[in-house]
């Protein structure tokens, strides 16, 4: 295999940081992808944990377009997106 080739099996441990604004989003097998119909990445859905010690399981999403990744490294996931580019949901 290429060396430009990275298994989801390796990139699920990864963390995913946006430059934008120094945001860590945890670890990219914590959140989702969403793929079209053709394999292509579109999505990517990040679980916003504001409380840890909450009692009760307060669900908030991300959604951040994959065109907003910029690079794959060896340990991180890299973001650039402005918060105008990044879709709140519950």
């Amino acid at each position: 295999m290429s060396e430009n080739i990275k298994l989801y099996s390796e990139i699920e441990k990864f963390e995913i940081i946006n430059i934008n604004d120094g945001e860590k989003y945890n670890y990219l097998s914590n959140n989702d992808i969403v793929i079209d119909e053709e394999g292509a990445f579109k999505l990517l859905i990040i679980g916003i944990n504001n409380n840890k010690f909450s009692l009760f399981n307060n669900n908030e999403f991300i959604e951040i377009p994959w065109d907003y990744v910029k690079k794959i490294g060896a340990k991180t996931i890299i973001l650039d997106a402005e918060e105008e580019n990044i879709k709140k949901s519950r």
